[in-house]
């Protein structure tokens, strides 16, 4: 159950070579590259995950900038816990780890840190505004909630023995203490306080911008990529690209994208063309591209408005953080490979053309996984986070014995345990980490919307 995941090979013929701009930086060392490298990894919700069918994540990212900009290819290898990613390196079935390796003493008798150094904390969760604390000696006769047995619940009784005692220390196990269910009921003012790292709270800021992740509680954790330590010359390389301007200025970039860029709930108003005109008693100024392709795949036109409107408000010029694009939220790639390009995604109708096109080979997909009364749902996920995450959910639900042909209550509570390492390294999973609550949440709001609808307007 903790080998490596062999399926998961995924070749990156990335030949583009990045000029340097005529940017001053190190020559690089006296050591030609191979022509393809490869890469070991974990999968995480920040660093290397799949949503759509597309690979993303900060450390996904640069080490594919790092392959461009020496006009090499990557291919990659997925372990399921840090001890196997090690021994990966060790018996030379990868050659660079590209994720957060911790800077300790353990950790540097093994292998040769390279690459930007990362420094996280461990910070106090808070709700922004009336009532936030700004030193930790205000923690005297608060709750805090932390998982039981983690490093939190460790540096929280270190932190009450600081201040001389006093702080009520809540522990949570299980689903209950994965961060996407701490900071949210922190968020809801459920509970008043949680910790966790500073890169992990500073994701979920993004989500919830009602939280204030800015006090410490712990101390610095430096972490980075690492190579054998018979590699020195790889290393050189790596801390070569790493130093140079293009490099710090994509690094940035990266950063941004994944740890600001705001991914909470788009508004409830809707939004639609201003050169178009909804007809009277119409949903919205698409009605008639929403039958025609509806037709198409025999579904009802107000399903597929209710999708235009849940991804983007009906709004054809919207782009969200991880590039999907138009009314229905395509991703350029998956657009290409029904035969529309990226810069025809703000076309309402190619966006409509395409979604459809999508959403009938995922029926098809599910057709054979489901029951007919619930396919709909399991089609609505897949369209949400991607096929592969929602086979993989059918997969933890066969095996921790619920129902896999069922949404609510079994598959549904299968795609909430991706988001625990517990799960998405499960034997039988193949496309890791996904935030679960999102195609969770998807579902429910697209079949609300759906239903008002049908009650609203004729078919």
């Amino acid at each position: 159950m903790r080998g490596i995941i062999p399926s998961l090979v995924l070749a990156l013929l990335l030949s583009l070579v990045v000029s340097c701009g005529g940017n001053q930086q190190s020559e690089a060392p006296h050591h030609e590259l191979p022509d393809t490298l490869t890469v070991g990894t974990l999968y995480s919700p920040t660093g290397f995950f799949i949503l759509k069918g597309d690979t993303m994540g900060y450390d996904y990212d640069r080490i594919c900038d790092f392959a461009r900009s020496n006009g090499i290819a990557l291919r990659f290898k997925v372990a399921r816990s840090m001890p196997d990613l090690l021994k990966m390196l060790e018996k030379r079935m990868v050659d660079v780890l590209a994720c957060e390796i911790p800077v300790t003493a353990e950790y540097k008798s093994r292998v040769l840190h390279c690459g930007a150094v990362n420094e996280t904390y461990q910070v106090l969760v808070q709700h922004s505004g009336k009532g936030m604390i700004h030193d930790v000696t205000e923690l005297i006769g608060r709750d805090v909630y932390v998982e039981r047995g983690s490093k939190y619940e460790s540096r929280l009784h270190n932190l009450d023995n600081e201040v001389g005692g006093g702080i009520n220390i809540h522990t949570v196990e299980g689903e209950a203490a994965l961060p996407t269910e701490l900071i949210q009921r922190v968020s809801r003012r459920e509970i008043d306080f949680t910790i966790f790292d500073s890169d992990i709270a500073q994701m979920n800021l993004t989500y919830y911008d009602s939280i204030n992740i800015q006090l410490r509680v712990g101390f610095a954790q430096r972490s980075s990529w690492a190579v054998s330590k018979r590699d020195q010359w790889l290393a050189d390389s790596i801390n070569v690209w790493a130093a140079s301007s293009n490099a710090q200025e994509y690094s940035k970039q990266a950063l941004k994208h994944y740890f600001e860029v705001n991914r909470g709930p788009k508004p409830d108003s809707v939004k639609v063309d201003t050169m178009a005109v909804t007809p009277p008693g119409g949903i919205s100024p698409y009605d008639p591209l929403f039958k025609q392709y509806a037709k198409e795949i025999g579904w009802d036109w107000r399903l597929l408005a209710s999708i235009a409107y849940c991804e983007s408000g009906f709004d054809p010029n919207a782009t969200s953080w991880m590039g999907a694009r138009g009314l229905m939220q395509v991703m350029p790639k998956t657009a290409k490979s029904f035969g529309a390009q990226e810069n025809e995604l703000g076309n309402p109708e190619v966006s409509i053309r395409v979604a459809s096109k999508i959403l009938k080979e995922l029926d098809a997909i599910m057709r054979g996984r489901t029951g007919p009364g619930d396919r709909i749902r399991f089609v609505l996920a897949a369209y949400n986070a991607g096929s592969g995450h929602v086979t993989d959910a059918i997969a933890l639900a066969r095996k921790y014995d619920l129902n896999p042909r069922v949404w609510s209550e079994n598959v549904e509570q299968a795609m909430l345990w991706k988001m625990d390492p517990e799960y998405y390294n499960d034997s039988v999973c193949t496309n890791g980490y996904c935030r679960g609550t999102e195609p969770v949440d998807y579902v429910v709001k697209v079949l609300n919307c759906y239903n008002n609808y049908k009650k609203n307007y004729k078919k």
